[in-house]
């Protein structure tokens, strides 16, 4: 079998903790071959690191994207380039793997969505919160109706004091929005994943931007409140169109005692799920519950999971992901993530800033550009 040869544009964290590692572990599949960052040393940096041997290493990815004998590419850069950096390896010949989120908005997110199935070429985003043991275990009880009809929803993405203070994540002109975008994202993915609906018919939303003068407390160390210009929460009303609703919540800083991240809590008429955090035990789990015989019920399971991107001889979350869409294009099937299941995350969290903004429900299928 011939080895699949990739292309990495963006050579900053993402790509040194999460993709470089795990591309590693799959040698015998893919060989890294490429590197473009706009600061040429670091993209050498990384292939040092990574002990890739003549690497080319490019300033500009349209120079990148002319090299015929690569086969994919994966995109870390901010989430402002997104769009414009698929569409143009989609159309050079190149399947991508694009980093969350899809875009940042609905017009470019629909445009990658549109290259894609116009060239043929596979896209996906990494949404690698799917691929957690919990998270794939609560999939398989939806998908066999443990749970029932599935009417009521959370999705949660809530830290008390988690802004993250380095890169461009407060830079709104980049990024396109603040902890929506950022981490937000990751839980509608899951809710909706495990629902399996995408069928939207509104959304109502606010953002807040209170607390950027209380950073003295916060986990990454303080900011600077002059250059927060991105709302640290959000909260979301989604309503289905078979009138099932979810509600989301996102906070990169909130008064609050229920922080959790890349979860969700769902709501069936035969049972009901929620991922949450056991701090006195120090783990995360999921636990179904519902009633049996006349008797309610709870079946605690925990996840066990490793912590995402640390060195570690175990198989991550991050290794099963890039594992599995290096396997979508060897055998030519669906990655796990879809580019439309990633489409419709993205119009909803355009939904939500532009509801904030305007204080009007979005009606999603008016949602265009």
């Amino acid at each position: 079998m011939r080895k699949l040869k990739a292309g990495i544009i963006g050579c900053g964290s993402i790509a040194e903790q999460k993709y470089m590692p795990a591309l590693m572990k799959l040698k015998e599949k893919v060989e890294v071959v490429s590197f473009c960052n706009r600061h040429l040393d670091k993209a050498q940096k990384l292939a040092e690191k990574f002990h890739v041997k003549q690497p080319d290493l490019y300033k500009n990815y349209q120079d990148l994207l002319q090299d015929e004998s690569i086969d994919m590419i994966f995109i870390c850069t901010p989430n402002c380039f997104h769009s414009e950096m698929t569409v143009a390896s989609l159309e050079a010949g190149k399947h991508v793997m694009c980093e969350k989120p899809m875009a940042i908005n609905t017009k470019e997110a629909k445009r990658m969505l549109e290259v894609s199935e116009k060239t043929g070429k596979k896209l996906t985003i990494g949404y690698q919160n799917r691929f957690r043991k919990d998270s794939l275990l609560l999939k398989k009880a939806c998908d066999h109706g443990d749970l029932g009809e599935i009417y009521a929803a959370k999705a949660h993405a809530v830290r008390r004091r988690g802004v993250p203070t380095w890169g461009v994540f407060m830079n709104k002109e980049l990024q396109g929005g603040g902890s929506l975008i950022d981490i937000g994202t990751h839980a509608l993915d899951l809710a909706l994943w495990c629902m399996n609906n995408y069928e939207v018919d509104s959304v109502t939303g606010v953002t807040f931007n209170k607390l950027k003068d209380q950073n003295q407390a916060n986990l990454f160390g303080p900011w600077d409140p002059e250059t927060f210009d991105v709302e640290e929460s959000a909260l979301a009303f989604i309503k289905m169109k078979n009138g099932s609703v979810i509600h989301l919540e996102s906070a990169w800083a909130l008064h609050t005692l229920d922080d959790r991240e890349a979860m969700t809590t769902l709501s069936g008429t035969k049972g009901g799920a929620v991922m949450q955090r056991n701090k006195a035990a120090n783990r995360d789990e999921l636990i179904f519950h519902g009633d049996m015989y006349g008797e309610l019920y709870e079946k605690t399971i925990d996840n066990h999971s490793s912590i995402a991107y640390t060195p570690s001889s175990l198989i991550t979350d991050a290794d099963k992901e890039i594992g599995q869409w290096i396997d979508a294009l060897i055998e030519e099937k669906d990655p796990v993530v879809t580019p439309y299941q990633a489409y419709v995350v993205t119009k909803i969290i355009d939904a939500v800033y532009r509801s904030a903004e305007t204080g009007e429900t979005i009606i999603y299928d008016e949602l265009d550009y």
